[in-house]
């Protein structure tokens, strides 16, 4: 009998076509779940006058998403340790394309922010189950590049909803956005069909034959037998809840930590996702103006995302964290500094790389920080306790623009948290728990 290790033979792998198709089809989705998450940002003015609410009022109304991503995030994340990562995703695509089509057909605030807390659900439980998939099929030596490539379309689905609003707003109506996100609902029985299972699922689920069809895909060398045996390298204990074995094995101040840095990153980002265009329109630029505004923060993410897994496989993604935070805080407090229109701009941008970009590498350092037995959930729980920094963003930051306070002072009150989750990621310990490390030498020492 042969015992086959999977992560090992996924971790040596390199890089093929298999992976291609996999970065396709998850990266599909995060573009879908980045265009939903981002069209309310994006219409917001027009959402605004239309039901005659006040910028607090509005706030709400945005954090109703958040506060159903942070329960998706949470829920639909370790649910997928349990029923499997392709069922999950399904039925977090379905959630967020009905749901935020429906909102579309709202006339008031209650109904809208309704809708928009059923689409949270699933663009908050999407995300920790598509950073897992991608981390346990990648190449070890290109995984953070791999994880941030993919959470790029995050980037991209913002930029396709701020190019739809400018087209359509002003001549459909708000609606009209809300619309065309129920589209990828109908992708879903496509992606059930072809997106490949979770390694370690198969072979808690004991589905042998369908390892024995995926693992040649991704190391050809590798022939089935009939005898073969499969396992994973993280052979921890079985005992104990799920949810428990994120403090385990020396995890617990590093977890505290990690959950801290997502919420101030995510606070950052849903501050800048939901309130930029208002604030660049209340600065005295057109509506068309401030949407190019959010077409440059997407834009400057997907750069930050791509060049920071980049940074991340080459050095301590730890310290490329720190620096990127340092960054955000920076370039942030900077925006509300009167400066010259291509100089603002390029600010966006570097607020963008550092915030956005810097929140899709802490996922990243997320999948890579926990074993593969606790993936889903360890990035489900840092993602939802992380998105209540994502709800209270667009409530704090809307108080303080019903205040009418100088530009720079609410621009200060987005940076100040950048600080924060630097201080926090220097408290992580990266390195890998003695328990883990004993079993990789192990199976190191035995390849077979």
């Amino acid at each position: 009998m042969r015992q086959i290790d999977v992560q090992k033979l996924c971790d040596d792998a390199r890089f093929r076509k298999y992976h291609v198709l996999l970065l396709f089809w998850c990266a599909l989705i995060i573009i879908f779940d980045g265009y939903d998450l981002a069209v309310v940002g994006i219409a917001l003015p027009s959402i605004m006058k239309d039901m005659g609410v006040q910028a607090t009022s509005a706030g709400f109304m945005v954090s109703s998403a958040l506060l159903g991503m942070m329960i998706g995030a949470v829920f639909l994340g370790t649910i997928a340790d349990r029923i499997g990562r392709v069922p999950a995703i399904v039925i977090c695509l379905l959630l967020f394309s009905i749901f935020t089509a429906a909102a579309g057909f709202t006339k008031d605030p209650l109904t809208f922010g309704i809708a928009r807390f059923l689409a949270g659900l699933g663009i908050g439980g999407v995300m920790p189950n598509v950073v897992a998939q991608m981390t346990e099929y990648s190449p070890r030596k290109i995984r953070s590049t791999m994880v941030t490539v993919m959470f790029s379309g995050y980037s991209v689905g913002g930029m396709l909803a701020a190019l739809v609003g400018k087209a359509m707003i002003e001549r459909y109506g708000w609606q009209s956005v809300f619309f065309a996100a129920g589209l990828p609902a109908l992708l879903a029985p496509v992606i059930l069909k072809y997106m490949p299972e979770s390694l370690g699922f198969l072979i808690r689920t004991g589905r042998v034959e369908t390892l024995k069809k995926i693992l040649p895909r991704i190391e050809p060398a590798y022939v089935p037998q009939q005898a073969d045996d499969f396992s994973l390298s993280e052979r921890e204990a079985a005992s104990g809840s799920t949810i428990s074995r994120l403090f385990a094995d020396g995890r617990g101040v590093s977890t505290v930590m990690l959950w801290i840095a997502f919420f101030m990153c995510l606070f950052m980002v849903y501050a800048l996702s939901s309130w930029l265009t208002k604030l660049m329109a209340g600065a005295g630029h057109s509506l068309g103006s401030a949407l190019t505004f959010v077409l440059v923060l997407n834009f400057g993410a997907m750069i930050g995302a791509i060049g920071g897994g980049w940074l991340a496989d080459r050095f301590n993604i730890k310290y490329v964290l720190i620096a990127m935070y340092a960054l955000a805080a920076i370039s942030i407090s900077l925006l509300g500094v009167k400066v010259p229109v291509g100089v603002l701009f390029f600010l966006v941008g570097l607020a963008g790389a550092s915030t956005i970009g810097t929140q899709i590498v802490t996922y990243a350092f997320a999948g890579q920080f926990y074993p593969t037995a606790i993936r889903s959930t360890g990035i489900g729980w840092a993602s939802g306790v992380g998105r209540s920094g994502a709800i209270l963003a667009p409530i704090v930051i809307g108080f303080l623009v019903s205040k009418a306070l100088p530009l720079q002072q609410n621009f200060v009150a987005i940076a100040i948290p950048g600080v924060i989750a630097m201080l926090a990621v220097c408290l992580i310990n990266a390195r890998r728990p003695r328990q883990d490390r004993m079993a990789v030498t192990a199976a190191q020492a035995d390849p077979a």
